[in-house]
């Protein structure tokens, strides 16, 4: 009896582990395909948000309720009441004094949408998080992350509302400074959840080539780059300067169009003037196209797997539509429908280059082998 007993004893690693790796992959992919509607949750926000900043919608809302704020006004008299208090407001005395019920349901809709998919998101994220977490599916080194993400997800609404009260002061417009905050937080978070679902929805472990890690950090600073694109753009809607110089590629016929150092400092007129903060944005903005194309050849010139081949050709194709769309802004005075999706252009651009990197750099539950949280 002693041999079988031994034999079995010894045995039982060899059955188990298998199991449990298994498990705790499928608990990972479960995980990442959450994260991955959560992710085109936000992506829908960013693209919903440039949407209200771009038809002036984000100010009809004077009030941040976090809690109660879910529910619209609901009686004829309740929509007086909102109106009244938006009366009261720097856009309601300055821009659009007198304006009907209906006209201000038209304005005060796409803000309510704004607020309310924010508060969908955060019940799309908190909720599952807090399952998987009871439930025992989180791997270790993921549970801080997802913490991290539910946080900063809070501090992006208390960011927005902080945008939204600064042009309810004096002035009917939101700082651009507060408003590129607002963005770029929102554009990170998108990048760090994009950046998470990737890795945790890969089937199996990349086979890196010698130039990979090259093109990882190359990826990188490509992304650090668009990232201050990403700001400048934000300036310029803030500013609203995509009606001003609406030729291309020279600004209403200049190269240095004048005005341009009319500030001082010199370079304050790069961050707080309409003619700075879009001279900035073009050239930024052809920086990194012209990177992004460099990528791709050099990327061919040099040993590297094909999956980060197929991703950086990804990353031309995109730079080459969103200059096209940036062009197309430019020349319709930053024509709404074409704006939004300018934006959108830009956090897609920015995919392709998180897609990069994540398969030039292998992600962390790759590392090891998966093991069920305790």
């Amino acid at each position: 009896m002693l041999p079988t007993t031994r034999a079995m004893s010894l045995a039982t690693p060899t059955v188990d582990r298998p199991a449990i790796a298994t498990t705790g992959r499928a608990d990972e992919r479960a995980i990442g395909r959450w994260l991955a509607v959560v992710t085109a949750m936000v992506l829908a926000m960013i693209v919903l948000g440039a949407l209200t900043r771009l038809t002036e919608s984000g100010l009809s809302m004077v009030e941040w309720k976090p809690v109660t704020g879910w529910l619209p006004p609901l009686s004829e008299a309740a929509w007086q009441a909102e109106l009244a208090k938006y009366a009261q407001s720097p856009q309601g005395r300055l821009v659009n004094q007198g304006i009907s019920v209906a006209q201000f349901k038209e304005i005060f809709w796409l803000e309510y949408l704004h607020r309310l998919w924010g508060r969908l998101i955060g019940l799309a994220f908190a909720l599952p998080m807090l399952w998987f977490f009871v439930r025992h599916r989180v791997p270790n080194w993921l549970k801080p992350r997802l913490i991290a993400l539910l946080l900063l997800g809070g501090l992006q609404g208390a960011v927005g509302w902080i945008m939204v009260a600064s042009g309810l002061q004096d002035a009917p417009a939101v700082s651009h400074y507060k408003l590129a905050m607002h963005l770029v937080l929102a554009v990170g978070l998108y990048a760090y959840m994009l950046w998470l679902t990737l890795g945790l929805l890969q089937s199996q472990p990349l086979t890196p080539r010698v130039g990979d890690r090259r093109i990882g950090r190359a990826a990188a600073v490509l992304i650090g780059l668009l990232l201050i694109v990403l700001t400048f753009g934000a300036f310029v809607a803030g500013l609203r300067a995509g009606q001003i110089h609406t030729t291309f590629p020279t600004m209403s016929g200049y190269w240095v169009p004048p005005g341009l150092f009319e500030l001082s400092p010199s370079w304050l007129n790069f961050v707080a003037t309409q003619t700075g903060t879009q001279f900035a944005h073009r050239w930024l903005a052809k920086l990194l196209v012209v990177l992004c194309l460099a990528l791709w050849v050099w990327v061919r010139r040099i040993e590297a797997s094909a999956p980060v081949r197929r991703a950086t050709t990804m990353v031309a194709i995109m730079a080459l539509i969103q200059l096209g769309l940036g062009v197309g802004t430019i020349l319709t005075g930053a024509q709404i429908a074409l704006a939004t999706v300018h934006q959108a252009g830009a956090v897609l651009l920015l995919s392709t280059l998180i897609l990069t990197l994540r398969r030039a750099w292998p992600p962390i539950n790759a590392l090891a082998v998966p093991t069920r949280a305790g």
